[in-house]
């Protein structure tokens, strides 16, 4: 009997993974991982539902204290990047450090197990011919998560199973009340986990970065009103501006050394071009000359075409260029960039930069912070 180690979060989706892989016949461990004190499902709520379905599938649970991993690589990285101007996306670095990583780690040394399985909606293939693992989208579109998945390694994809991947969220629902989980009829988590735990991003952040008003310009400089502090606001963002304009204004950068937040009308907030680093190459190895490709620069928005030109030839190609064939609306610096070829996640990284020359008529002013 094979066994494998199941990272519970206390939702249904992971709930699912786990008795699934049970039914099976897995010898299946539950893995919890603590990531911060109060509400939230990833939390002390979570824990305890996770721990109820261990009871219910007769399977012991494990609980890892990762508080003060979690506190170094997410928490810390949120508050440096929004501090410098930047919109840091949490959510791929932890799947990496925080828990794909450490949690392979703990079932190899403490379970003696080389296998971790996910409630993650994605799937892994590997190439018959290189011997490569490949990172592909779910069956259920709307509800992939390769997204957030592309940092991970080939020795940790080896190791992943993700049970979900193959089918939809209204089969994960009815799966779970078939099998009579406890958490079949639990609500949908928030994307990211710190919103759940704290209310909302501008909360979290209030806790660690001190409120430092300033003034909102135009990107001729005019003042047009104050903000309430730059890490209240993101790239591409209208509502909460407080500003009376003829037209919607959106962030369209920010000059950190002014304390500044610059604005402009929607059409000067498209970028041709964007500068991505920390790049992870997924399903191939790194090109070495330009290749057309489909990339989502945020996980609410459809891919598009572009061209990737690697700016770094015969390395790791850890920086890349991407072109989009039609200029994107709010390029952000510290949000993810992924790129596929169809349905397989062939790499993706961070947005360093928009474009260094903008679009015909669009803003000189870019937000340009890098993240690390």
């Amino acid at each position: 009997m094979e066994r494998i180690v199941v990272g519970l979060s206390g939702g249904v989706d992971s709930s699912v993974a786990a008795a699934s892989l049970h039914r099976q016949g897995y010898d299946v461990v539950g893995l919890t991982l603590w990531l911060m004190q109060g509400k939230g499902q990833c939390c002390s709520e979570g824990m305890v539902d996770a721990a109820q379905l261990c009871d219910e599938l007769g399977i012991p649970h494990h609980i890892v204290d990762s508080r003060e991993v979690f506190q170094r690589e997410i928490v810390d990285y949120l508050v440096e990047g929004y501090g410098s101007g930047v919109t840091p996306l949490p959510c791929s670095q932890c799947n990496r450090a925080v828990k794909f990583g450490p949690m392979l780690q703990y079932a190899k040394e403490e379970l003696g197990c080389d296998r971790i399985a996910t409630g993650h909606y994605a799937r892994i293939t590997q190439n018959a011919d290189t011997g490569r693992y490949e990172l592909r989208r779910a069956v259920d579109l709307s509800k992939d998560q390769s997204y957030f998945l592309y940092d991970l390694t080939q020795e940790l994809l080896a190791a992943c199973h993700f049970p979900l991947g193959h089918q939809t969220k209204t089969e994960t629902r009815r799966i779970a009340a078939e099998l009579g989980l406890h958490t079949a009829d639990k609500p949908e988590s928030q994307d990211l986990c710190l919103i759940e735990h704290h209310g909302s991003m501008q909360t979290f952040l209030d806790k660690y970065l001190a409120s430092k008003p300033g003034d909102i310009v135009d990107t001729d400089g005019r003042i047009l009103g104050q903000h309430t502090g730059i890490h209240h606001y993101t790239i591409g963002q209208r509502k909460g501006l407080g500003i009376a304009a003829p037209n919607p204004l959106y962030v369209v950068g920010f000059d950190v050394g002014r304390n500044q937040v610059i604005v402009a009308d929607r059409s000067d907030a498209h970028w041709p071009d964007c500068t991505v680093q920390r790049v992870n190459w997924v399903s191939i190895d790194a090109p070495q000359e330009p290749i057309r490709v489909s990339v989502q620069i945020r996980y609410r928005s459809p891919a598009v075409a572009a061209t990737l030109v690697p700016l770094e030839p015969g390395q790791q190609a850890g920086r890349v260029k991407l072109v989009f064939d039609e200029p994107q609306f709010g390029v952000t610096p510290g949000q993810a960039a992924v790129w596929y070829d169809h349905d397989r996640v062939l790499g993706g990284g961070l947005i360093e930069a928009a474009a260094s020359e903008p679009a015909p008529g669009q803003v000189d002013q870019l937000a340009t912070a890098a993240v690390d």
